[in-house]
Parts: structure tokens; C-alpha cells; sequence
């Protein structure tokens, strides 16, 4: 953990009168995968949309490359290098598929090369590259919101339950292109509840609970420790698939 890419320390983010983070210590390192694990409304998302400045934290800091990056706005975090695929996709459903990754394309035109790369994982995105996003199936929005936020080299990605309502097919594709962005240096940092899925994926991970990280590791360390998985999530990896 000593080379973090990002690095939350202390960090309380409040919604209203709600105290949703209540001192979160996190710590992502450079190059691999870290799985956010918990139990529904243990702040996992509330997390990833605190870093990415859609919600502000109150208190405590968030650093990028050593950088503060807490009370930041949004565009400015995306500009830094960060992107961020949220669990409601939100694709823009007017616009084709090939307009949603244009728009996606901030540096100018797409890299022919790049985009034939994702399309070898989501080759339906090719086959309806002029279809309106919002006339897709959920696992391809989905599709269509991944590849938005890696049709640009980016140094860290933020995922919300990438896999949830896919069919395993999609999940396989899914699985393959996390594969490739990490042998690209690209840092992830994923929420999920399909915990097989992250067994297989993940190098870290962080257990959250009540707006707080209980638990942080090697994931194959939990992966191996069932007696572990219980204590923190209540059930067992291997009784989840």
C-alpha cells in the first residue's frame, strides 16, 4: 500500500442530515485492482461519488498522484485523470452509441486503434455503432458506459457494480477488459457485489461498514479465509457465484 495512487484519510461526506462516510481510510494502489466490498448502504457508492466530486466531504482529505483533490469539482477530477462509471450507466439515450464515446473523446478524435481494442470486448457496441444508446439492452449500456470512460487512456477508473442484472456471457467480456486496463497500468477501483466476479479480479480489497473500512488486504488472502468473509459480509465468497 505504500505506492497509492489515491489515498483517502479521514474522509466524512454528509448528505442532507445524513452522516453517510463517517471516516473513511482508503488507500489504492498504483496499477491493479481494488474491490469495495460491503453490505448495501455501508457507503460503498457514496465513496466513489465522494472522490469523483459529486458529493463533497466535510471533513478529512482525498489525494490523487499526492495531490489534493477533496472539494474539487467534477470536470477538474475528470480532467486529472480519473474516470467514473456509475451503477445507473447514464448513457446518453438520444445519441448513438458512436456519439455517447465522441463525446468521451475530449483530445480530439478517437484512436481507431483503441476503439477496435474495446470493440474485441464488446463487439455488439460495433454492431450497433449508429443505433440511439437508449434503444440498447441494460448489459449494453453498459457496455456503452464502460468504453465511454476508456476511450481515452485514463490513470484510474471508478466502477459501480459493473455486473449487476448481466447476463454471464457480458460478464465474461467485463472480466477480460479489466484484465487488459490493468496490463495497461490503469488503476481500478471497483464496487461489486458478485463476489466471484472479484475473487477472480481483484489484487486488493476494502471491507466498508457503516460508513467506515474495517477491513483492508490482499484479496486472496479473503478469498481464502472463509471464517474472514463471514465475520465481515455475512456470508461466504463461495456461497455467492
Amino acid at each position: 500500500m505504500t505506492d497509492a495512487l489515491l489515498k483517502l484519510s479521514g474522509v466524512h461526506t454528509h448528505i442532507g442530515e445524513y452522516h453517510i462516510l463517517q471516516g473513511v481510510d482508503l488507500a489504492v494502489p498504483r496499477g491493479g485492482l481494488t474491490v469495495l466490498l460491503g453490505r448495501n448502504g455501508a457507503g460503498k457508492s457514496t465513496t466513489l461519488r465522494t472522490i469523483m466530486g459529486l458529493w463533497k466531504p466535510s471533513r478529512g482529505s482525498i489525494s490523487f498522484k499526492g495531490r489534493e483533490i477533496g472539494g474539487m469539482s467534477t470536470p477538474a477530477i475528470a480532467q486529472g485523470g480519473i474516470a467514473y462509471v456509475p451503477e445507473s450507466m447514464a448513457v446518453f439515450s438520444a445519441l448513438t452509441v458512436r456519439e455517447n464515446l465522441y463525446l468521451a473523446a475530449r483530445s480530439g478524435p478517437m484512436d481507431t486503434a483503441r476503439l477496435e481494442w474495446i470493440f474485441g470486448f464488446f463487439p455488439a457496441l460495433k454492431k450497433f455503432w449508429n443505433y440511439p444508446a437508449g434503444n440498447l439492452s441494460g448489459g449494453q449500456k453498459q457496455m456503452v458506459a464502460i468504453a465511454r470512460a476508456i476511450i481515452e487512456p485514463r490513470e484510474l477508473l471508478l466502477v459501480d457494480e459493473p455486473t449487476k442484472g448481466l447476463a454471464p456471457a457480458i460478464i465474461q467480456s467485463l472480466a477480460d477488459a479489466f484484465r487488459q486496463l490493468k496490463e495497461s497500468n490503469t488503476t481500478v477501483l471497483l464496487v461489486e457485489q458478485n463476489f466471484n466476479f472479484v475473487r477472480r479480479l481483484g489484487d486488493s480489497v476494502a471491507v466498508m461498514d457503516d460508513g467506515r473500512i474495517v477491513h483492508a488486504g490482499a484479496m486472496a488472502e479473503l478469498a481464502q479465509d472463509r471464517a474472514l468473509q463471514e465475520r465481515l459480509l455475512g456470508l461466504a465468497l463461495d456461497s455467492h457465484q
